[in-house]
């Protein structure tokens, strides 16, 4: 059978892969080598922006049970006193959702995969190794093994979602840029059954609460991260000091010294310790041919902001809307190049905050690690109010209409008035606001919003007012195309000209 696409590796990253691109009606087919998923915890944060895409899958409902929704970040310096705050209790949540969310990589990958178990148009094949694949102007056969025995699939696309190991990714030939960054780090995960006991820390933020918090201890002792989990997880992260082992610091006696520190009488039980180096990596080429590679396959992020897993989804986010527009409404094929000019700069905008973040994480001078200090809390006073989303940046090309202010953003999803959040209320395709019915602009494939005729429209009035502008052109993937004042109709013909001819316009 020939499929729309062949996905590789069925973890968070191509189970949601799979998600969209199946309710779009899409042939898909994911090879997964493993029998069962993964048992343990690996990543654990994710942000609003990967709730909203769970909305747009139609997995929400299962996911978000088993999120806990927290407050923040803390770094503490070598003082034990706070020096960068970026928390978000009582600020607005003007994409819809909370900042941060903890969960248990198990329970998202068993809830993802239930959301496409269901779909005719999607097949999940466990235990398929990928061994190869060879391209042609047709399209890409994907070689795998399933029991000893050789099969092969072919696919318009295949998009690689099979870790930072990737066989997809080396049998390319695609080399890794190496952004200078490596440490390694003991991390440790835990059910605990009580409070997590901190340090005395000096500057705690009123109303901040450390069991909320994922609190970044940057003691040149030895700097830590202590995490919070949804219902009785918790994880640490321990950097290895410079001649420590990996194996010695990873056996029960001295997990159990590391974590014991932490937890006084609290009962708990080790679910996990591993060491990782913590690497700052970019793929040189994502896309080659008609083979994509996303999530880990194509980068990969030091842990310090919680960005890791959620790339790998907004890469699969990316790809997704794209194949379906090819598919279903007869886009340029071409607009499939615009992924890694659009997702590259944008990801090692955010590699590069938690590299520059790493860097001082991880100082084991103390006298640079109290000049740090000082540094850092006077940088945070011209930050108030900084969150973690801050970092995400806009989108700067690719399928954009750049020079109209706010492209290439994300933008808002209120909450309405009746409880329901913006995207339940148009949809998740391509979206039209307009400021009221005055504001001319009309086009297939495109669904037209007032804002004066939705149950609340401050937050979308505000977003155009603060704009200068009076309508805003938003993508599948929830990323503003462009906006204009008066009138939309050329914002609509600019779209037209990018999705349909694939020519590079700006306003």
């Amino acid at each position: 059978m020939s499929y729309d696409v062949v996905v590789v590796g069925c973890g968070p990253v191509g189970a949601l892969a799979a998600n969209l691109l199946g309710l779009k009606g899409l042939q898909v087919l994911v090879l997964e080598r493993e029998l069962e998923h993964y048992p343990l915890p690996r990543a654990v944060h994710l942000d609003h922006e990967m709730m909203r895409l769970f909305q747009s899958a139609g997995v929400i409902d299962r996911v978000e049970g088993d999120m806990i929704a927290t407050d923040g970040h803390l770094h503490v310096g070598a003082d034990h006193g706070v020096i960068r705050y970026m928390g978000t209790v009582g600020k607005p949540r003007p994409f819809g959702w909370a900042n941060d969310y903890f969960f248990y990589q198990p329970e998202l990958e068993a809830h993802l995969r239930e959301g496409f178990a269901g779909m005719a148009n999607v097949t999940l094949k466990l235990g398929a190794t990928f061994t190869g694949l060879e391209q042609d102007a047709g399209g890409v056969t994907v070689s795998h093994d399933e029991g000893g025995e050789r099969q092969t699939a072919s696919a318009r696309w295949v998009i690689a979602c099979d870790g930072a190991r990737s066989t997809v990714r080396k049998a390319l030939g695609v080399d890794l840029d190496d952004l200078d960054f490596e440490e390694p780090w003991l991390v440790v995960d835990a059910e605990v059954q009580g409070p997590v006991s901190f340090p005395p820390i000096a500057g705690v933020p009123e109303g901040a609460d450390l069991q909320r918090l994922s609190v970044m201890m940057c003691d040149p002792v030895r700097p830590a991260t202590v995490v919070p989990g949804r219902r009785d997880h918790r994880r640490w992260e321990f950097m290895l000091l410079p001649g420590e082992d990996d194996k010695a610091m990873s056996a029960p006696d001295k997990v159990a010294e590391l974590v014991g520190a932490w937890m006084a009488d609290v009962p708990h039980e080790i679910v996990r310790a591993a060491t990782y180096r913590f690497h700052g990596l970019v793929a040189h080429r994502w896309q080659v041919g008609n083979v994509f590679l996303a999530g880990d396959a194509a980068h990969q992020t030091p842990p310090f902001f919680g960005q890791g897993m959620c790339h790998g989804l907004r890469d699969v986010a990316n790809l997704a809307w794209k194949m379906d527009a090819v598919i279903n409404a007869g886009a340029s094929p071409a607009i499939l190049d615009t992924y890694q000019p659009e997702r590259d700069p944008h990801v090692r905008a955010v590699i590069g905050a938690a590299v520059a973040a790493g860097r001082y994480i991880c100082e084991l001078d103390p006298h640079l690690a109290a000049t740090r200090d000082t540094r850092i809390r006077e940088e945070a006073r011209g930050k108030q109010g900084e969150t973690a989303h801050d970092l995400i940046p806009a989108i700067r090309e690719g399928l954009v209409l750049s020079g109209t202010s706010g492209a290439g953003a994300r933008f808002v999803q209120p909450v309405l008035a009746d409880g329901s959040k913006l995207d339940e209320c148009t949809g998740d395709g391509w979206r039209l606001f307009v400021r009221d019915d005055t504001v001319p602009g009309e086009a297939g494939g495109v669904t037209r919003v007032v804002a004066a005729a939705l149950a609340d429209n401050e937050a979308i009035a505000s977003w155009l007012d603060q704009h200068g502008v009076d309508a805003v052109l938003v993508r599948p993937d929830h990323y503003v195309f462009g906006t204009a004042a008066d009138s939309a109709e050329d914002l609509l013909a600019a779209r037209a000209a990018q999705l349909f001819d694939h020519k590079e316009l700006t306003a």
